[in-house]
This record gives C-alpha cells, sequence and structure tokens, in this order.
C-alpha cells in the first residue's frame, strides 16, 4: 500500500514538468499551415528575422570560437544581413570555412538547442530566459543597424516577458515553435545555400557555400548539400535526446 502510494507521488510530481511530443507536433503543423498562404509569410516574418540574428551570430561566435574577433552585426528589413569578423583564425582555411558555414548552420544548432531544452517545462524556462539575455547583449554588443537594435531588442524583451510572466506550458510550446522555425528556415534559405554569389545590402557578395568552396574543394552546390544534410541529423538527434525515455 506504503509502496503504490510512493510511485503514484512520484509520477505525479515528474509529470506536470514534462512535455509531450504533441507539442512539438502542433508546432509543426501550425508552421506548416502559415507558410502556404501569403498572409502566412507575413504572420512568420519576426520569426525570419530571428532565423537571419541566429544565421549571422552563427559567424560571428564561430569567429570567435576559433580565435578571431566579431566586429559587428547588420540587419536589413527584407530579412537579409550580415556579419563582420577580423583577426586570424585557427586553421587557417578551414578556419575560414567553418565561419562560412557557422553561418547557415546557426538556425539548426540553435533549433536543436530549443527542442531538446523543451523536453521539460524548467530548462524551457532557462532556455527561453538565456535566448532574451542573448539577445539583448547583443545589440549591445555587436547589432549595428538600427532595423536590427529596434527589431533584436523587440524579440529580447519579449522572449523575456514570455519566459518571466507567463505560464510554464506557453514557455514550452514558445521554444518549441522557435525551435521548428529555426530549423524551417535552414530549408527556406535554399535557395542561398544553392548560390554562389548573392545580393546584400544592395551590393553583390560571395555566398557562404561560395566562400566555403573557395577555401577548401569542390563546388559549392556540395557544400549546401552537406548543410543541408547536417541540419537533418541535428534536427533527428535533438528529437532523439528530447524524448529518449
Amino acid at each position: 500500500m506504503n509502496s503504490s502510494k510512493f510511485e503514484l507521488d512520484n509520477f505525479s510530481s515528474k509529470r506536470p514538468n514534462q512535455m509531450g511530443l504533441g507539442w512539438l507536433i502542433g508546432a509543426g503543423l501550425v508552421t506548416i499551415f502559415l507558410w502556404q498562404f501569403t498572409w502566412g509569410s507575413y504572420i512568420l516574418y519576426p520569426f525570419s528575422i530571428l532565423a537571419t540574428w541566429f544565421h549571422e551570430m552563427g559567424h560571428g561566435l564561430t569567429a570567435l570560437f576559433l580565435g578571431g574577433s566579431f566586429k559587428q552585426l547588420v540587419m536589413f528589413p527584407n530579412g537579409s544581413g550580415y556579419a563582420i569578423h577580423s583577426g586570424a583564425l585557427f586553421l587557417g582555411r578551414i578556419g575560414n570555412a567553418l565561419v562560412a558555414a557557422g553561418g547557415p548552420l546557426g538556425p539548426a544548432f540553435a533549433g536543436g538547442i530549443f527542442i531538446m531544452s523543451s523536453r521539460r517545462y524548467k530548462s524551457a524556462h532557462f532556455c527561453l530566459v538565456g535566448l532574451g539575455v542573448l539577445l539583448l547583449l547583443s545589440v549591445l554588443i555587436w547589432v549595428r543597424s538600427l532595423f536590427g537594435i529596434v527589431a533584436i531588442s523587440v524579440w529580447g524583451l519579449s522572449i523575456l516577458f514570455i519566459a518571466l510572466k507567463t505560464p510554464q506550458w506557453l514557455q514550452g510550446w514558445t521554444i518549441q515553435f522557435l525551435g521548428v522555425q529555426a530549423l524551417v528556415s535552414t530549408y527556406h534559405q535554399r535557395g542561398y545555400l544553392f548560390m554562389n554569389q548573392a545580393v546584400i545590402g544592395g551590393r553583390g557578395v560571395v555566398s557562404d557555400t561560395g566562400q566555403i568552396a573557395q577555401q577548401l574543394f569542390l563546388p559549392y552546390w556540395f557544400w549546401a548539400i552537406l548543410i543541408i544534410g547536417v541540419s537533418t541529423l541535428i534536427f533527428i538527434q535533438s528529437l532523439r535526446i528530447a524524448y529518449a525515455d
């Protein structure tokens, strides 16, 4: 009798802190539905801006990790942007290629972290707080365009508000929805990935995959396929970790 009561109490204490896979499926279905309509793309526009931030932060933070300097991050209303870094990087040409790859892989890594953190309400809460703080810190340290300052500040304050002032279920669903959006953005940028050159800020530049091809070997489209493949693996692995029994 006492043993059964202990098991029931133990189950009850853990269950409310866990999110089911249904929430993630719901976030994915909402995303797929919205992308089917023109008005849906307008609704998802803020998430496209956030994906650009993940992308450019991926470039800058990878440069920092490899011994370089992250100078600034610039974003434009059309959803494009660029990050400026300087200094010698570890691994030479390989390091330069990794910085170029860090951008398109940034949203996938962010999405994977969000999905893994969403398994429990507590970790979802801390992930939201960390994201909000990082967004605001990036405005103070790196973001150097008026649009970027306003947009990322709004995102940072909104994320912190959700993390600190809303119910657990909404925090959990938010981090899952953000994770899905980040991962989906990897596939939405496939047109850019399969370009050798692109126009950003009104000027022609070598694309990220084009830069990787310049630093290493094999054509840019090979690296585009590889980046999409790695992003898919990140998504699958994050699901396995998040929902492993």
